[in-house]
């Protein structure tokens, strides 16, 4: 492996930590696939058990024979840049997390079709462009049975760092891809569709046909405005998380794991 000791912030490689965007890490270097940054020693374990392609690594020079070093074995064909805690941290911004970051190729686009087949439950995600909120939700879909999530062009990139990390990885572990703003998609794959929404006609959670449904999308909104009319004028059911206390909702990733719970395929 070649383990480079950066001297210069122009040090040739290391942009793809410091200076590019999320944008142009998704286009400018690798216009065909991209490439994301992977943060944690947890995380990147994740992204490597389920196939994911490294490119490089930034690692604290401690960690590359302490808790990276697991990481650094198995990817020796790859440069490993490192330098001292406050080094990378006014390299990259931010401080690290764990003292490591992999920077990794970004997975051909699935598509709508694929990610239907064989799936029973699956989440929409329209408009939510909280990188938190995204993390959030991809991690209790994982964890509470989901078989797929789709995303409109209008959310965020499940693959931006910080969505990520939040997700502890749980973005390499559901498959996922985008699709268009039209709900109706949905149909022809043999799926019902649930807009979690506050409507006059919208109908419990808890609501026993809706756990009776072989094959259901949960539909989750952007905080706030939450799903436009459109949306859910097109789904086959409103439903409402019941509350207590006068509270009116929950946020979005909140909601989401009280939704994927209740509805989960038993």
């Amino acid at each position: 492996m070649a383990i480079i000791k950066i001297t210069s912030f122009s040090e040739p490689g290391v942009e793809v930590f410091s200076t590019l965007t999320e944008a142009q890490l998704r286009m400018t270097l690798e216009p065909e696939k991209g490439i994301f940054i992977a943060e944690s020693p947890k995380v990147i374990r994740v992204a490597l058990d389920a196939g994911y392609e490294p490119t490089a690594l930034l690692c604290e020079e401690k960690h590359i024979a302490g808790d990276a070093r697991d990481i650094v074995e198995r990817c020796p064909d790859i440069p490993v840049y490192t330098g001292n805690r406050d080094l990378l941290t006014q390299l990259t911004g931010y401080t690290l997390t764990r003292g490591v970051l992999c920077a990794m190729r970004r997975p051909r686009p699935k598509c709508v079709e694929s990610i239907c087949k064989g799936a029973r439950r699956l989440v929409v995600i329209e408009g939510v462009t909280d990188t938190t909120n995204i993390g959030a939700i991809f991690r209790s879909a994982a964890a509470l049975g989901m078989d797929g999530v789709l995303l409109t062009p209008d959310s965020c990139d499940p693959l931006n760092r910080r969505s990520v990390r939040v997700s502890m990885g749980s973005v390499f572990l559901v498959p996922w891809t985008w699709m268009s703003n039209d709900i109706r998609e949905l149909a022809a794959y043999g799926f019902r569709t649930a807009a979690m929404a506050l409507t006059d006609d919208s109908i419990s959670l808890d609501d026993e046909q809706l756990k009776h449904e072989e094959r259901l999308a949960i539909v989750m909104g952007t905080e706030g405005d939450g799903l436009p009319k459109k949306t859910i004028g097109n789904c086959d059911y409103v439903v409402r998380i019941p509350m207590a206390h006068g509270v009116d909702s929950l946020n979005v990733a909140a909601a989401a794991a009280v939704a994927f719970w209740e509805l989960k395929k038993k």
